[in-house]
């Protein structure tokens, strides 16, 4: 059980061995979304803003139209909501090459309450022109994410979370921006998931194959763009989809999905996620719970969707 935001941090400094063009901007939350590694160890390429998230984002676009790879961080909450404008023009508008990494994304933040747990970041930064958009499911797959960011050219969203995931993937197995990886084989219906819903969702195809239910679950790491062809090969094979995701149901990962099934191969579909509310205060698995996000509210999406199959 690691955070993914642990990944990230440690892999940037890695990666800044090798590649003096990489520089982190920051606006004084860089101990939690664990940037501060890279400062420690390359404080001349660290420069922090203060508490001004859209200062931090103009002058990262900035540095990259010089020739340096910028990677910017703060809380999901802050970063996506108070800088939507200069995401928008100084980034996407203009497709200069940040890297922005958002921690505390979802509900699974926990004690801090409804301010500080972004339930929207897919759906804000999934809309905009030029960008990827990517939510690992786990530490291994935030370092391959961060790899890929500094190799790729181009705006790039990673959600990080602060609570410990399940490690769920090894270092050998593949990792590309786009393409979604199955977890679990099935020929019944497919779910489909992305950072700790991905977990929730094996642990629900394990339920479901007791009742011989046969599960198939793909990690969809990449909100943006998706992998459509693997969406459209599992509506095709199992004819029916759940979606999953740490965030609300309209216009995330669910909303996403459900633009390619429409359009391509229409089929039983249900999406897991937060019903438009804000969050509150209390324990990551205690808010799972309370906001419908375990194994036992994807296996009843997933009765739902077998009936209507039927």
């Amino acid at each position: 059980m690691i955070a993914t935001r642990d990944g990230f941090g440690k892999e940037l400094v890695e990666l800044g061995k090798s590649n003096p063009n990489i520089v982190v901007v920051s606006a004084d939350l860089e101990d939690a979304t664990r940037a501060q590694l890279f400062q420690q160890a390359y404080p001349d390429r660290f420069f922090s803003v203060g508490i001004s998230e859209q200062d931090m984002v103009g002058t990262a676009a900035g540095l990259s139209l010089l020739g340096f790879i910028p990677f910017i961080n703060s809380f999901a909450v802050f970063l996506t909501n108070r800088a939507y404008d200069m995401l928008r023009m100084d980034v996407c508008y203009n497709n200069t090459n940040v890297k922005i990494i958002c921690s505390h994304g979802g509900i699974t933040v926990g004690p801090d309450g409804a301010s500080a747990q972004c339930l929207e970041d897919f759906a804000l930064m999934r809309v905009l022109p030029n960008i990827k958009v990517v939510c690992p499911v786990d530490e291994i797959e935030a370092r391959k994410a961060t790899r890929a960011f500094a190799q790729q050219k181009g705006p790039m969203y990673m959600r990080t979370s602060r609570a410990p995931f399940p490690i769920l993937t090894k270092e050998a197995d593949p990792f590309v921006i786009g393409k979604a990886r199955v977890m679990r084989e099935g020929k019944d219906v497919t779910i489909i998931g992305c950072g700790i819903m991905v977990s929730e969702a094996l642990a629900a195809a394990g339920m479901l194959a007791k009742e011989n239910i046969q599960a198939r679950v793909v990690n969809m790491h990449t909100i943006k763009p998706l992998d459509e062809k693997m969406i459209i090969e599992s509506a095709q094979q199992t004819g029916a989809i759940v979606t999953a995701e740490e965030h609300q149901i309209h216009g995330g990962l669910g909303g996403g999905v459900a633009e390619v099934v429409v359009r391509h191969c229409p089929v039983p579909m249900e999406i897991v996620g937060v019903n438009d509310t804000f969050g509150e205060s209390g324990g990551p698995e205690e808010l799972m719970a309370l906001y419908h996000l375990k194994d036992k509210d994807i296996v009843a999406a997933v009765k739902k969707v077998i009936k209507l199959k039927k």
